[in-house]
C-alpha cells in the first residue's frame, strides 16, 4: 500500500523516516556523510537534527555531482511536499527527455541515500537546509536562473494594484488578495490560458520576457516604463520587488521554458576521450624510465645537502634563492624542483634539523630508503605523493594575506588534493591499455562529478583560488539588448554562466597538476597510466581494443571512446600497502640493471654508460664531479675532487686500487699522475685550533705562506720553526690555504688526520607531514555497526513509551529520568525480581549523558549488573551515575 493510499504511513520527520530504514541503508548514509557519526548521536532523532544542520547540509551538497545537485535545485524550487511526477517535469520538460527520465531515479535515490530528500514518491520533500540553501531569492541567485513565485513576488503589491493586474489579465475580481494571486498562479500554470495570453502581447514585450527567461530574472525599470514593459506589468508577467525592480515570476518561466527548470540538463557524464594511444609496453618503458630519473633526482637532491641544507625561513619553509639554488643544481625549473623538494619531505626523507640555526637535512630514513630495491623505493615514493595534501604546485603564489608561499613552508596543505589525484588516475585506468587521455574532457568530467560552488548556490562566494571571468559574449550580447529595450540585469550568473574562470577553480588546477606530476614520478607514460601505476591504485588490468591501438592519424583524430568501467575502490592504510608492494614488483624487471664499472678515459673524464652499483656510484660520487647527464653520465677528475676523497679517508694506493677494479679501459697516465700529485702534498700541512694553527715539518714552506700576499687576511704568525699560528677559525684557514694552492689536512685535538664523511650529518628521527583530512575520515564496517547499533538502542530507550514513576518529574520524550537515589534503587531492585525490562538515563565519567535500556539482573555493593539493550551485552553500572529509572509501558 502506498503512502498516498495510507496517509499514516508516510514518515512526518526526517527522524521518522530513518527510522524505517534498514541497518545498510543507515550504514550508507553514515558513509556518504561520516561528519554525522562524530561524535555518535544518541539517537535517530539527534542523527537527523546533525543530518539538517547548515555546515553538514553544504558539506553534502558540495559532493553531489552536476545532475543529482540539479535534482535538488529542482525540487528547491518546487512545490514542498512534491510528487515524482512534477520533480520529472521540472528536469525532463514538458516534451520530456528519456535520457533525464531514466537518470532521475538514480539521483533521487542519492538524495534519499544522504538523507537530503525524505518522503515517498508522493510526497518528496527536502531538507529544510538544503532549501534556503538553493531556494532563488535577490541575495541568492538560484543556478536555475528563476525568481520567485507569483505569491511571493505579490506579497509587498497593495490589494488595489493587484486586483487591476488580475482583470487586466482577464480574470474576474477576487474578494481579497491572497485568492487573486492564487488566480493568477493559476493561469500561468495552464498552458492554453498562459499561450492564449501570450499570443495578446506586443513582439517588443515577448522579446523582454525572452531575455529574461534563463535568467536573471530581475531588472531595473524607469518610473515611466516603456509601453512594451508596461503591457507586462499590468498583467502580471512582471511584478515589482522594490521600487525600480521587477521580477519575472518562476511560473510565467516555466512555462516559457517549456516547463524545464535547468536551460541544459546533464543526466549522464561527459566521457573522457582518448585523445592518443601508444603501445603499452611504449608506456611501461617510458614510465620506467621516468621511474629512474626521480629516484635519481631525489637523491641527488639529498645528497646536495648531506651536510646541512638551506636554512629555514623565521615563518618556515625555503626562501626564493635556496629554491633557484636548488633548481640549478638540479638541472630543473623552479616550480619542478620545488616538486621534487616536497615529494621528499611527504615521504620523510627530507626535515629541518631543529636546532637553534635551523636546517633542512637528510632524515635517517633516507638510509634506510637507500638501501631498499629500486622499485620499493619507487614505491614509497609514489605512494607518499598519493596520500599528500600539500600541493607544489601553489608554491610562489600569494595567501590570503598577500604572503608569498613557499616550497616546505605553511600554506600549501588542500585537503582536496589526495581525492583528485586518485580520482584522475581512476578515469585514466577506465581508459584502453595505453591511451593516454584528452585534457579538456578530462577537466569537464571531473567538473561534472564535483560542480563548482558557483554552479552550486548560483555565485556565492567564490573560491580562494579561482579569478572571475568576463560572461561569455552571449550573456554580455544578452545583457546590452536588455538594457536596450527597457530593462537591466543587475549581472549575476544563472544557469550556465557560473561565473567562475573555467580551469581557475582548484580541482581543475589539481588535475592539471596530477597529470603532470604523474609523469615526472612515472606513474604515467606518454599520458597514459602504466601497468605499475594501474596497480598502485588498486586497479585491475586494462583490457585491451584492438581498435585503439593505433596511433590517431591527424592531430584533431579521437580515438574512440572505452565503456566506463567501475571506479577502483579507496583504499585502507593494509590495502595501499599492498597495492604498492605489488607495484614495485611489476616495476623492478622495468628499471635498468646498475653497473659495476665504468670507462676511464685519458682527459680525466669517465663515462658510466647507465645506472651504477651504489658503492660504486658513492665513491665515484666523492672521487669525481658529475660534469653531464643523461643515457650516460660523465664523472669529470679534478685536484679538488681528488682532494675531497683523500679527506674521506682514501689513500693514494685505495684510489688507484678503486679505479683499477672498476673500470673496464686500463687507467689513463694522466689520471695516476693526477692521484700521485695530490696525493704528495694531501697533509703535508697541519690545521688545528689555537685559534687555529699550521705545522709543517719542512719550514720552507711555511716560509712561503708567510711571505704570500694572499695569507695576510688570515692573521699568520710564527710560533715555532715548524708551526704558524692564525687569528681564523680552522674551517677558514683550510680554505684560505687551498685558495693558494695548497692541500693541508685538517687535524683533531691528538694530531690526527680528521676524515670528513658527506654524509655524516642527519636529523633527529622524523615522521612524514600527517596530511590534512578533508573532513571525518570514512568509517570502516567495525565502527559503523557499532555506530548503528548505539544509535537504534538510543533510539529506542528515546521513544519506549514508559510509565510514570511515584517521584519521577515526568520527563518528556528524550529527556532523562528523574527520580531520587531511594526510588532508583527500590525501582531497580522491583526489576530484578520481576525480571522487568526498565529505562534509565546514565551519566559517564567523561558526563556524557545517555538513556538506556536494561534488564536488571542483580543489583549489589553500590553497582547494578544488567544486560544492556544499547549495547546488546551485559555491562555493569555504578548506581551513583544513574540519573533516575522509568518502567516502560506495555
Amino acid at each position: 500500500m502506498s503512502t498516498e493510499e495510507n496517509p499514516a504511513a508516510a514518515p512526518r520527520s526526517l527522524a521518522e523516516a530513518l527510522r524505517g530504514r534498514d541497518d545498510v541503508s543507515l550504514a550508507a548514509l553514515l558513509r556518504s556523510r561520516p561528519d554525522l557519526i562524530t561524535p555518535v548521536p544518541t539517537d535517530l532523532t539527534q542523527l537527523a537534527t546533525r543530518a539538517g544542520t547548515r555546515a553538514s547540509v553544504v558539506r553534502a551538497l558540495e559532493r553531489l555531482d552536476r545532475f543529482t545537485l540539479q535534482t535538488a535545485q529542482a525540487l528547491a524550487i518546487a512545490s514542498d511536499p512534491a510528487t515524482y511526477d512534477e520533480l520529472l517535469g521540472l528536469m525532463a520538460g514538458d516534451d520530456g527527455d528519456p535520457a533525464v527520465s531514466a537518470a532521475l531515479p538514480h539521483a533521487l535515490g542519492t538524495l534519499r541515500e544522504q538523507a537530503l530528500v525524505w518522503g515517498g514518491d508522493d510526497r518528496l520533500r527536502l531538507v529544510r537546509t538544503a532549501r534556503e540553501l538553493l531556494a532563488p531569492s535577490p541575495q541568492h541567485p538560484s543556478p536555475t536562473g528563476l525568481g520567485p513565485t507569483v505569491r511571493e513576488a505579490g506579497a509587498g503589491i497593495s490589494p488595489g494594484r493587484i486586483q487591476e493586474i488580475v482583470a487586466t489579465a482577464g480574470l474576474p475580481s477576487t474578494h481579497d488578495s491572497v485568492s487573486a494571486l492564487e488566480a493568477l498562479t493559476g493561469l500561468f500554470n495552464e498552458p492554453e490560458r498562459m499561450s492564449a495570453l501570450l499570443d495578446q502581447a506586443p513582439s517588443e514585450s515577448v522579446e523582454v520576457l525572452e531575455r529574461l527567461v534563463w535568467g536573471p530574472p530581475y531588472g531595473q525599470v524607469t518610473a515611466d516604463p516603456a509601453p512594451r514593459l508596461r503591457w507586462l506589468l499590468d498583467r502580471g508577467l512582471l511584478l515589482p520587488t522594490a521600487p525600480g525592480t521587477v521580477v519575472l515570476p518562476r511560473e510565467v518561466a516555466l512555462r516559457l521554458r517549456a516547463g524545464r527548470a535547468h536551460r541544459t540538463t546533464e543526466p549522464v557524464p561527459p566521457p573522457v576521450e582518448a585523445a592518443a594511444a601508444h603501445r603499452p609496453q611504449m608506456v611501461d618503458a617510458t614510465a620506467a624510465g621516468q621511474a629512474y630519473t626521480a629516484l635519481a633526482t631525489v637523491e641527488e637532491l639529498l645528497k646536495d645537502w648531506h651536510e646541512g641544507g638551506p636554512a629555514v625561513l623565521r615563518a618556515g619553509g625555503l626562501s626564493v634563492r635556496d629554491l633557484k639554488r636548488t633548481a640549478v643544481a638540479l638541472d630543473v625549473p623552479e616550480p619542478v624542483a620545488a616538486f621534487w623538494v616536497e615529494l621528499a619531505y611527504a615521504a620523510g626523507l627530507l626535515a629541518s634539523d631543529g636546532e637553534a640555526d635551523e636546517r633542512y637535512a637528510a632524515t635517517p630514513a633516507y638510509d634506510e630508503w637507500l638501501e631498499r630495491p629500486a622499485g620499493e623505493r619507487w614505491a614509497r615514493l609514489a605512494t607518499a605523493w598519493l596520500a599528500a595534501t600539500r600541493t607544489p604546485g601553489l608554491v610562489g603564489e600569494r595567501d590570503a594575506k598577500d604572503r608569498t608561499l613557499s616550497a616546505l613552508g605553511p600554506g600549501l596543505d588542500r585537503s582536496a588534493a589526495p581525492e583528485v589525484r586518485h580520482r584522475v588516475l581512476a578515469l585514466l585506468a577506465g581508459l584502453p591499455e595505453g591511451a593516454a587521455p584528452d585534457t579538456g574532457s578530462m577537466l569537464a568530467r571531473l567538473r561534472w562529478e564535483r560542480p563548482p560552488r558557483a554552479d552550486r548556490t548560483g555565485g556565492g562566494t567564490p573560491s580562494p583560488y579561482a579569478r572571475r571571468t568576463p560572461a561569455h559574449p552571449a550573456e554580455q550580447a544578452r545583457g546590452a539588448a536588455a538594457r536596450a529595450g527597457g530593462i537591466g540585469a543587475p549581472g549575476y550568473p544563472a544557469d550556465g554562466a557560473s561565473g567562475e574562470g573555467g580551469d581557475d577553480d582548484l580541482r581543475s588546477r589539481l588535475a592539471r597538476w596530477t597529470l603532470a606530476e604523474a609523469e615526472m614520478l612515472g606513474v604515467t607514460g606518454r599520458g597514459a597510466l602504466s601497468s605499475h601505476g594501474r596497480a598502485l591504485i588498486g586497479a585491475p588490468p586494462a583490457p585491451r581494443h584492438a581498435d585503439t591501438q593505433t596511433e590517431p592519424t591527424g592531430p584533431g583524430d579521437k580515438l574512440p571512446v572505452h565503456h566506463r568501467q567501475a571506479p577502483p575502490p579507496v583504499l585502507s592504510p593494509a590495502g595501499q600497502a599492498t597495492a604498492a608492494a605489488a607495484a614495485a614488483r611489476l616495476l623492478d624487471p622495468l628499471l635498468p640493471e646498475p653497473l659495476d664499472h665504468v670507462l676511464l678515459q685519458a682527459d680525466l673524464t669517465a663515462v658510466a654508460p647507465g645506472p651504477l652499483e651504489r658503492p660504486l656510484a658513492d665513491m665515484l660520487g666523492v672521487l669525481a664531479d658529475v660534469e653531464s647527464k643523461g643515457g650516460a653520465t660523465v664523472y669529470r677528475f679534478t685536484p679538488a675532487s681528488v682532494r675531497r676523497a683523500l679527506d674521506a679517508g682514501q689513500s693514494a694506493a685505495d684510489l688507484h686500487a678503486f679505479l683499477a677494479a672498476h673500470s673496464r679501459t686500463p687507467v689513463p697516465q694522466p689520471l695516476a699522475y693526477l692521484v700521485d700529485d695530490v696525493a704528495r702534498r694531501h697533509g703535508h700541512l697541519r690545521v688545528g685550533a689555537a685559534s687555529s694553527y699550521v705545522r709543517c715539518d719542512d719550514d720552507a714552506v711555511l716560509n712561503e705562506i708567510l711571505a704570500d700576499k694572499r695569507a695576510a687576511g688570515l692573521g699568520l704568525r710564527r710560533l715555532a720553526p715548524t708551526v704558524l699560528a692564525a687569528r681564523t677559525d680552522p674551517a677558514a684557514l683550510l680554505e684560505g690555504l687551498r685558495a693558494m694552492g695548497f692541500a693541508p689536512a685538517a687535524e683533531s685535538a691528538e694530531g690526527d688526520v680528521l676524515i670528513a664523511r658527506a654524509d655524516a650529518y642527519r636529523t633527529p628521527p622524523r615522521t612524514p607531514p600527517e596530511p590534512v583530512p578533508d573532513g571525518p575520515p570514512v568509517p570502516d564496517d567495525t565502527l559503523l555497526a557499532a555506530a548503528i547499533r548505539a544509535v537504534r538502542a538510543g533510539d529506542l530507550a528515546s521513544t519506549a513509551p514508559r510509565k510514570p514513576v511515584a517521584g519521577s518529574a515526568g520527563a518528556a520524550p528524550g529527556e532523562l529520568p528523574r527520580t531520587t537515589a531511594a526510588d532508583t534503587l527500590a525501582g531497580l531492585q522491583a526489576a530484578v525480581l520481576t525480571n522487568d525490562t526498565v529505562w534509565i538515563g546514565y551519566v559517564n565519567a567523561e558526563g556524557g549523558a545517555s538513556q538506556r535500556v536494561i534488564a536488571p539482573i542483580r543489583v549489589e555493593g553500590g553497582f547494578v549488573t544488567a544486560y544492556d539493550h544499547t549495547a546488546d551485552e551485559v555491562r555493569t553500572y555504578p548506581l551513583h551515575r544513574i540519573t533516575g529509572v522509568a518502567e516502560l509501558a506495555d
